[in-house]
């Protein structure tokens, strides 16, 4: 087994770090304060080349492996939350869909400028009273001559109503299957297409410089063609969107726990009480010590479950581990952190507190932690 990187993914380490280092981390305490989506630096994140990474140049995308993409998002979540979150859902959830399940009719339509970063899109999943139970999505299209007719609204979605967003791909309801369970389907909507709006989200806890929205969907008429694969397919789709979502979800965890411990460690060296660093007391050296270990064991199961996808093998079971264990050492690793700050760690002059806050959503989106142990504990065959 090689656990080498390539000097491509070293380079691409070094230039997403340098990026965040210089581009971002200057930036970030006002966005956060003002909740404000950055355009410039989503500017220069799309000049960096960080959307489209693992999709075809053929479609205007980077053609780069698996691996490469996740290094990326873990970088930026090293510094910041909210732009990691732009990039992860502007790839795993917007450009995904599109491009795994479209016709090449619409990945030409889409993709190329999605990719170059000129524009978002959405993925229109949750909804008010279907969260975890996405199954049972409230969110209705009716065929109507050549046109769907779309009613219902979604909620918590990334990227949807950034003035560069173009669309959103939304689950529907299309009809009962004979089992009498939901048949649903994936439909593309256009932002400014009639009876479509969207609705910023504000007075979150966490990632307060990402785009955030409500949909709602009154009458809205799409054409026929807008289906996304065929009919019925729907949740399949959503569901193996999600397995590649949360690789990207682990790298922000990741990311974000190394921030912490970056932070933690340079803090408690310098920080003295009672005449030396207080890293040299063995109750906190323990602490960055545990930190460290449990950042190398997320590292080394994420970067698993992405080898397996690049490599065509099964890998949900391994995704859903590596979501569920990353996300939660940011829990710990922040934890730890804020501890170390004592009470500078509650200021928001200073990033651990913005860290603790962020880490939290790791824990809910893209399945819960509670729902990783149900997919985990189906796929070793416990239930």
């Amino acid at each position: 087994m090689d656990f080498k990187l390539t000097t491509e993914q070293k380079m691409l380490r070094k230039a997403v770090r340098d990026f965040a280092e210089t581009a971002i981390k200057p930036l970030v305490q006002e966005l956060d304060e003002k909740e404000e989506f950055s355009y410039e630096t989503m500017k220069m994140m799309a000049e960096l080349g960080l959307f489209g990474m693992f999709v075809s140049p053929g479609y205007g995308g980077q053609g780069i492996d698996y691996i490469s993409y996740i290094i990326a998002c873990e970088e930026l979540a090293r510094v910041d939350a909210s732009h990691a979150a732009t990039v992860v859902a502007g790839n795993s959830l917007g450009i995904g869909p599109l491009y795994y399940f479209a016709n090449d009719e619409q990945k030409k339509k889409y993709l190329p400028k999605l990719c170059s970063g000129e524009a978002l899109w959405g993925f229109g999943l949750t909804e008010p009273n279907a969260g975890s139970d996405a199954g049972n999505t409230e969110t209705t299209a009716v065929l109507d001559g050549n046109e769907w007719v779309i009613n219902g609204n979604k909620i918590f979605i990334t990227n949807a109503g950034t003035d560069i967003t173009l669309g959103s791909t939304i689950l529907c309801r299309t009809g009962t299957r004979d089992d009498g369970k939901p048949e649903l389907s994936c439909i593309i909507v256009e932002n400014g297409t009639p009876g479509f709006t969207t609705k910023i989200m504000h007075g979150k806890m966490m990632w307060r410089s990402s785009n955030t929205n409500e949909l709602y969907f009154d009458d809205c008429r799409v054409p026929k063609d807008n289906l996304v694969g065929p009919i019925g397919n729907g949740f399949h789709q959503m569901m193996q969107t999600l397995d590649g979502g949360r690789l990207s979800i682990g790298a922000m965890g990741l990311g974000g726990a190394q921030g912490c411990f970056d932070m933690a460690l340079k803090y408690s060296n310098k920080r003295k009480q009672f005449g030396k660093p207080i890293s040299k007391f063995q109750v906190n050296s323990f602490k960055l010590a545990d930190m460290a270990m449990e950042i190398e064991c997320a590292r080394l199961l994420l970067y698993k479950a992405c080898w397996l996808r690049q490599n065509n093998e099964p890998f949900s079971k391994i995704a859903a581990m590596a979501k569920l264990y990353s996300s939660e050492v940011m829990s710990r690793c922040a934890d730890h952190a804020v501890q170390l700050f004592g009470g500078y760690g509650l200021m928001k002059e200073y990033d651990i507190e913005r860290f603790y806050r962020d880490q939290k959503l790791l824990e809910i989106g893209e399945g819960t932690s509670e729902v990783q142990r149900i997919v985990i504990s189906r796929l070793i065959g416990a239930a």
